[in-house]
């Protein structure tokens, strides 16, 4: 083999192992942003850079994974769904402090179903590997339900608060907190009627 033939030769391995390599790259990267869906567009954000956030990512599944997490029993489901139920009724009453006791309810739902429930950012992160597509609405109600403890929110902040800790809630829950269906079988518009039930 004469020495250009070997330069070729090595020159071909070369962009051969570099399209392998993007290759990997840009399935690891198509994989997170299925996985985490809208939180993969929010950590490239907060992050110096998408390499940053995809590590980051990474990290919150390795996390995840060593968490124990359980399924809840059909008498606790049943127990959840209620306890929403009593929530949206004493809405109309005292939104205020609705606000505040659905945010307990989903903390308490969160725990029993094996996530940590300490700082709301690390919840969070922990929250983003199985539940991506309705941490947005946690994130929305938490802010909310700050706004209110310092006395900023108004009575549709507060509605829109429901209606964001009830998606997360449903999706914990495995069902609609009012019907009792997947929260994918309900029409969009019902998300309007979250606290008219």
């Amino acid at each position: 083999m004469s020495p250009t033939q070997v330069v070729v030769l090595v020159i071909v391995v070369l962009v051969l192992a570099a399209l392998a390599a993007v290759a990997v790259v840009a399935s690891r990267r198509r994989s997170l942003r299925q996985r985490f869906g809208p939180e993969y567009d929010r950590a490239v954000a907060e992050q110096d850079s998408r390499g940053a956030a995809e590590r980051e990512l990474r990290e919150r599944e390795r996390r995840h994974a060593e968490l124990e997490l359980t399924p809840l029993s059909p008498e606790s489901r049943a127990k959840y769904a209620a306890a929403w139920e009593e929530l949206q009724v004493r809405f109309v009453d005292s939104p205020a402090e609705t606000v505040g006791e659905a945010d307990e309810l989903v903390s308490r739902l969160i725990a029993e179903r094996g996530y940590p429930t300490g700082d709301f950012s690390e919840q969070a992160a922990h929250l983003s590997v199985e539940h991506a597509r309705t941490l947005g609405h946690y994130r929305d109600a938490h802010d909310i339900r700050l706004r209110n403890e310092r006395g900023e929110a108004g009575t549709e902040d507060l509605r829109q608060a429901l209606v964001h800790y009830r998606a997360l809630f449903a999706d914990l829950l495995g069902a609609d907190p009012v019907g009792g269906q997947p929260p994918e079988q309900r029409h969009p518009d019902h998300e309007h009627d979250a606290t008219s039930h």
